[in-house]
C-alpha cells in the first residue's frame, strides 16, 4: 500500500475549507511575486505575529525589486532588526540584484529559475510559484510535513531530506493544475498546519476539514506524529560584553564579514566570562583608560545551535578610542543594527 494514496482525497476538502478559514494576513492582500517573495523569506523560521510589522516596513522602505538592489547595507540591516537570521536580508538582496541584471527586475514565473536565487530553496520556490504565478508546485515546510505525516500515519523522520523529497513528490502528483487551486492549496496546507493541525500538542481536531480522512486521526495517536529524530544539544559559549561610553557615545564595531551575525555592528566583546580585573586589562588592552567600571547583570541569547551566556560591564571612560565607532544612543537606536542578541545591553543605554 503507498502511504501517500489519500494525498488525492485531501484536494477538495481543502479548497472548499480553506476560504472560510484564511487569516486576514497583509501579504495575502496583494499577492504579487515581490510580495510574496519578501513574506515567504520573512516567515522562515518566524511566528506570523512578528512578521506583520517588519513586513510593512520593509515594503515601505524597499517597495520593489529596483528599490531592494539599490539598498545601502546598514539600511537593509536596520529595517530587519530584531527579526534574526540577517543572512536571509543579505540573500534577498544579492537576488534582487541578480532579478534587475538577468530578469528585467521581476521574479520569474519559473520554478528552476526562481531555485538560481540567492535563498531561495525548494520550498520558497514553490510557494511564489504556486502563490505568485499560480503553478503546481508544492512547498512543503514543517507544518505541511506535520499535515502529511498525521494524515498518512507516515513514521518517516521529517528532519531527513529524503522525506522532504518524499512527500514534495507525493503532493506534485495529485496538486491542481488551475492557477487559483493551486495557489490555494498551497496557502491552506499550511493554514492548517499553522492553526488547526498545530505542533507542540494536540491539533484541533474537531475543526480540521480532513479528520474524517487521517489515519493518526483514527488510530487516536495525533501527537505521535510528526517523527522527528532529536535535536543535538547546543553549544554553550561565554561571553563579556563591554559598554564603553565616553562624552554620552558608545562604542560599536562591526563584526567579520563571515560568519555568525556576519556584517553587523555589536558592542566590543571577548570570549570567557571576565572578572573585574581581567576587564581593566581587556581595557587597557584597547588602549583605553577607565574612570569606572561596573557590572551588567547577565544575559542569555540562544540561536540555533549556540546559546551566548554573556556577563558584561558599563565602562565609562576618558577618551574614545581601541579602534571602534563611537557613536550616540540615538544613532544607534536609528541608523545602527545592532542584533537581539545584545539586547540586554540596548536596554541600557
Amino acid at each position: 500500500m503507498n502511504k501517500y494514496e489519500l494525498l488525492s482525497d485531501i484536494i477538495a476538502p481543502l479548497l472548499y475549507w480553506y476560504p472560510g478559514a484564511a487569516r486576514d494576513l497583509p501579504w495575502r492582500r496583494e499577492p504579487t511575486p515581490y510580495h510574496v517573495w519578501i513574506s515567504e523569506i520573512m516567515l522562515q523560521q518566524t511566528r506570523v505575529e512578528a512578521v506583520r510589522g517588519y513586513y510593512e516596513r520593509f515594503l515601505a522602505a524597499f517597495p520593489t525589486v529596483a528599490d531592494l538592489a539599490a539598498a545601502d547595507d546598514d539600511r537593509l540591516n536596520k529595517v530587519w532588526q530584531g527579526l534574526g537570521y540577517y543572512s536571509r536580508a543579505r540573500n534577498l538582496k544579492k537576488a534582487a540584484v541578480m532579478l534587475m541584471d538577468a530578469f528585467g527586475g521581476e521574479l520569474p514565473a519559473d520554478h528552476a529559475a526562481l531555485l538560481t536565487l540567492p535563498g531561495i530553496g525548494a520550498y520558497t520556490a514553490g510557494a511564489i510559484g504556486s502563490i505568485a504565478f499560480g503553478l503546481p508546485t508544492p512547498a512543503v515546510d514543517g507544518n505541511v510535513l506535520r499535515v502529511v505525516q498525521r494524515v498518512c500515519a507516515d513514521r518517516q523522520d521529517i528532519m531527513k531530506q529524503s522525506t522532504k523529497d518524499a512527500v514534495t513528490s507525493a503532493l506534485a502528483a495529485v496538486y491542481p493544475q488551475t492557477p487559483e487551486e493551486a495557489g490555494m492549496m498551497t496557502q491552506a496546507l499550511m493554514e492548517l498546519g499553522a492553526t488547526v493541525c498545530v505542533p507542540g500538542g494536540a491539533p484541533h481536531c474537531d475543526e480540521c476539514p480532513l479528520a474524517s480522512l487521517c489515519r493518526a486521526h483514527a488510530a487516536g495517536e495525533e501527537t505521535a506524529y510528526p517523527v522527528k529524530a532529536p535535536k543535538r544539544a547546543r553549544t554553550v559559549q561565554a561571553r563579556t560584553v563591554y559598554l564603553l561610553r565616553c562624552d554620552g557615545r558608545y562604542a560599536i564595531r562591526r563584526r567579520p564579514e563571515t560568519g555568525l551575525l556576519s556584517g553587523l555592528w555589536e558592542f566590543p566583546n571577548t570570549d570567557g566570562i571576565q572578572d573585574a580585573a581581567q576587564a581593566a586589562e581587556c581595557l587597557a588592552r584597547w588602549g583605553l583608560t577607565a574612570q569606572s567600571i561596573a557590572p551588567i547583570a547577565p544575559a542569555k541569547h540562544i540561536f540555533t545551535h549556540i546559546e551566548w551566556h554573556m556577563s558584561g560591564y558599563l565602562c565609562d571612560v576618558e577618551t574614545p578610542g581601541g579602534g571602534f565607532v563611537w557613536v550616540s544612543a540615538e544613532a544607534i537606536a536609528g541608523q545602527y543594527s545592532i542584533p537581539s542578541a545584545f539586547a540586554a545591553f540596548l536596554r541600557l543605554l
